[in-house]
């Protein structure tokens, strides 16, 4: 296998990969029951969306004259974004107090190992990787850490309440 064959491999896995997270956190949003989570979810899928779109300019790119017609888009960069406001942020734990959310926690846990395996991906291919298209890995696993981190967060968050809470009569 040719070099441009194993990066064009690397990228279409990226891309499945980042349309099945997609498709779970579509899923998600059925059973969320916190209306700031459903918030968080929808913008980490409009986010997901940009990243496939990234992946497959790339791959695009490659398809039509290999690694030299990598282009990274600009506008297509990501600011880290604050997935809940302040006011969302700050009334987390009372709201998951009130409401029943223990499916949140398992939402919230695969969202984590989803980000977290993508990332580790994406590091590791970057490893093994030279010029544009190591650029655009190491670009593609900033921003799933970002997601990890937040899932990691609000996961560790859920599962310290349910930790504290009276279970029995």
């Amino acid at each position: 296998m040719t070099a441009e064959q194993n990066l064009i491999r690397i990228f279409e896995y990226a891309l499945n990969q980042e349309e099945t997270g997609k498709s779970f956190f579509q899923a998600a949003l059925a059973r969320m029951g916190w209306g700031a989570a459903v918030s968080a979810f929808k913008r980490v899928i409009e986010e997901e969306e940009k990243h496939i779109l990234f992946i497959n300019n790339i791959l695009r790119g490659l398809k039509q004259g290999g690694p030299g017609q990598i282009t990274l888009e600009k506008e297509i960069v990501l600011p880290r974004t604050n997935f809940f406001d302040d006011r969302a942020r700050a009334g987390f734990s009372e709201q998951v107090l009130l409401e029943s959310m223990v499916s949140d926690v398992t939402v919230f846990s695969m969202a984590w190992l989803i980000e977290k395996d993508l990332s580790e991906f994406y590091e590791k291919m970057a490893g093994q990787t030279e010029g544009k298209a190591k650029e655009a890995l190491s670009m593609l696993a900033g921003w799933e850490r970002g997601h990890e981190r937040f899932f990691r967060e609000f996961r560790e968050q859920l599962t310290k309440v349910y930790d504290t809470m009276p279970w029995g009569g």
